[in-house]
This record gives structure tokens, sequence and C-alpha cells, in this order.
């Protein structure tokens, strides 16, 4: 991504792939989170998909980014993947989450959520070690009357520290009967497996006159360009009296300050399987094409809500 430059990010014209590259299985309605490796990156040469269902953290695999076998399940008590190769090997942070009766007595308000940061690593992406804790409640924003919540973990180093983005806090969301993230905050630490320190204060907050940001915060990935660092965010919002989700291009000078640039996608509004909201995102590039892929739930009704995956594409110079 480094050899792209912010212009040329916003020029790039994204177009969807009309259908899910991905959808719920298993008795679970979401497949969502979506993180990945390129061929390149893999032993095998294939794509690597990393997402979670309503019963933990799965991996797939394509030949093309685009055909994902419904894959094998990692790891139980587990959500928001991501997938990373550090040092020579892969490393998988993701939101760990109590067991799920605890979670569905959550939905109820019978119980309090309470999830931090774990991670486990593999040579291969065949056997992965016992996962750890990386990163735990320590912020009083991290805690509301829901309960404790760190998700969303993104890594990503910058010159020699380890920059951990993480989401925290809970809102809870009227017409979707669960909670979204408030806040995105970072943590910094020397080792990529410990030792983190979390800021006093998050970085992205809600905001009552940001028209995509105006309910919580959603989720941050950061990327480095030539130029500067990106975000690509997914704040919660409510227009019309319906809360939705879009993804949005921010951009920063440091990776801790952000401005926004444009909207990437929307929601479509057709009735379709990213009728209400756009979520969480990984953005890769493969040769001179973007790739963003992306997990879009279909409403918020919390019976007939369905959350895929999906993607949309931009080629980038001539």
């Amino acid at each position: 991504m480094q050899s792209l430059s912010l212009s040329q990010l916003k020029s790039a014209s994204f177009a969807l792939c009309p259908a899910p590259v991905l959808r719920p299985f298993g008795g679970s309605f979401v497949v969502a989170d979506p993180s990945l490796l390129l061929p390149a990156e893999t032993p095998d040469g294939k794509w690597h998909l990393f997402f979670h269902t309503t019963f933990g953290v799965w991996e797939a695999v394509s030949d093309d980014g685009a055909a994902f076998t419904k894959g094998k399940k990692l790891l139980p008590r587990a959500m928001r993947p991501n997938i990373n190769l550090i040092d020579g090997r892969y490393v998988l942070f993701f939101e760990r989450t109590r067991p799920l009766v605890y979670n569905a007595l959550n939905l109820v308000g019978a119980a309090k959520w309470r999830s931090g940061i774990f991670a486990t690593e593999s040579r291969d992406l065949e056997s992965w070690s016992e996962p750890k804790p990386v990163l735990g409640h320590t912020r009083r924003f991290e805690k509301s009357r829901q309960g404790v919540s760190l998700s969303n973990p993104y890594f990503l180093r910058v010159g020699s520290v380890n920059r951990l983005y993480y989401s925290c806090g809970l809102t809870f969301i009227k017409d979707c009967g669960f909670c979204e993230p408030t806040y995105v905050s970072y943590a910094e630490s020397e080792e990529p497996l410990s030792g983190y320190r979390a800021a006093s204060a998050p970085i992205l907050s809600p905001d009552k006159n940001d028209p995509f940001l105006n309910l919580c915060s959603g989720c941050l990935k950061v990327y480095r360009l030539s130029d500067c660092f990106i975000g690509i965010q997914n704040g919660i919002f409510e227009k019309d009296g319906k809360s939705a989700s879009a993804i949005l291009l921010l951009s920063s000078a440091d990776g801790l300050r952000f401005r926004f640039e444009k909207t990437l996608v929307e929601p479509k509004n057709d009735g379709g399987w990213m009728s209400q909201f756009v979520y969480a995102s990984h953005l890769v590039l493969t040769g001179n094409v973007l790739r963003l892929y992306f997990n879009a739930r279909n409403t918020a009704n919390p019976l007939l809500g369905r959350e895929c995956i999906g993607f949309a594409q931009a080629k980038i110079g001539p």
C-alpha cells in the first residue's frame, strides 16, 4: 500500500461486486469482519479469509479472492479477527468473549458484556498456538453501562513501534437491539504481542454533528501510503429515524489525528444484502487493483437481519 498516494486513492472509483462472496452458514445469522492474506503471503499461494460467525473465528480459502470455501473453525469465544504476517510468523489478533451463554444473556440484559484482545500464532496457517491476552481493560472509557468491551484489533508497525488500534465501549443501537463500539483508541508497545500501553483518550468519538458518526465510532483500519496514513472507518449513524453504517476514507499525518476525505461504500437501500449497513472492512492491493472487503447487513431487525461478506474494487492507474 505504501506505493500509493492519497490522491490516487481519492480518485479511485470502487465498483461493487453485486453478490456476497460469503453468506451465513451453520446456524449463524452472520459472517463478519473480514481480514485477509494475499497469495504472496501464504504457504499455499491462495487467498485466506479470516472472519467470525456467531460461534467463533473461521478461516476460508480461495484461488481468486472471490469464491471462498466455508472453511474451518479456528477459535471459539472469538470475534473480529485481524491477521498479520509479523517477522516471519502469522499472528491472529481477535476479540475474546465470554462463553456463548453469557453473550446470549447479555442480549436480554441479564449479564454484562466483557471482552479483551487476544492473539494466537502460527508458522504455517495449520497449527496455532494457545491464545494469550494482549490487551485488557485499563481505561475508564472502555467501560459502559452494558459492560467492558475491547474489540476490532488492528495491528500496524510504525517505525520501531508496534501500534494496536482497537474499538472500545458499547453504545446500544435501539432498532438493532444490540450494541456497537462507542470509541476507537490505540495502544503501543516495543513488542508485538505484549507490553501494550493504552492511550489516555480515544482518537475517534461520537459526534452528534457528524452525519456519519452521530451514534458511535464503529471500527478503524489504518494503512501507510507514500505521503500519509489513511483510515478506513465505518461509523454508526442515525438518518431519518433509522441507524445505518457507511465506509469512510480518512487521512492523517501521524495515524492518530484523522480528517474525513470521502465516502467509499454506502448502503444501497434496495432491500438486498447491503441495504442498511456496510461495516468492518479490509483494504488490499493486488497488482494494480484495490479490493475493499467488508461485511454488510440487510436490516436492523434483530430477527430478520443477516450479515454477509462482499467486496468492492477499483483499478489504480491506466
